[in-house]
């Protein structure tokens, strides 16, 4: 979805920067930290569209292009690509940009399937605007 070679032109729907304590033994960032922030984003568009909770119930294969390093600004774009009845798909393409550096570089991307649900936890129609 969109260019590669630079980011959406749209503000990011979570910006965040990689700390030490979310390091592998190799000193990349643990790909379920970079996961966990993209659900994050994910849930953040899936809770305005529903209009309450909601869940996640699956994600699309992730690819990791190029691993994130401590310091680096991640940047975590999130779109709505289809909303069901009771279910809503969000696209994320996760960038980060190295510290003192001005060139942004796409991370990965992934799709991620949420299910608006009442109070006891079961599907409900998503609410209209």
């Amino acid at each position: 979805m969109g260019r590669e070679d630079q980011p959406p032109q749209m503000s990011p729907t979570i910006r965040t920067i990689a700390m030490p304590a979310d390091t592998n033994p190799s000193g990349d960032i643990f790909g379920g930290w970079l996961m966990s922030q993209m659900d994050l984003a994910a849930g953040s568009i899936a809770t305005k569209t529903s209009g309450g909770r909601s869940a996640t119930v699956a994600v699309d294969a992730m690819i990791f292009h190029r691993p994130v390093k401590v310091g680096d600004e991640v940047s975590l774009y999130a779109t709505l690509v289809r909303q069901g009845r009771t279910s809503m798909t969000i696209h994320v393409d996760a960038w980060r940009r190295p510290r003192q550096s001005a060139v942004s570089e796409k991370v990965t991307e992934a799709n991620f399937t949420f299910v608006a649900l009442d109070d006891e936890g079961r599907p409900v129609p998503i609410k209209a605007d």
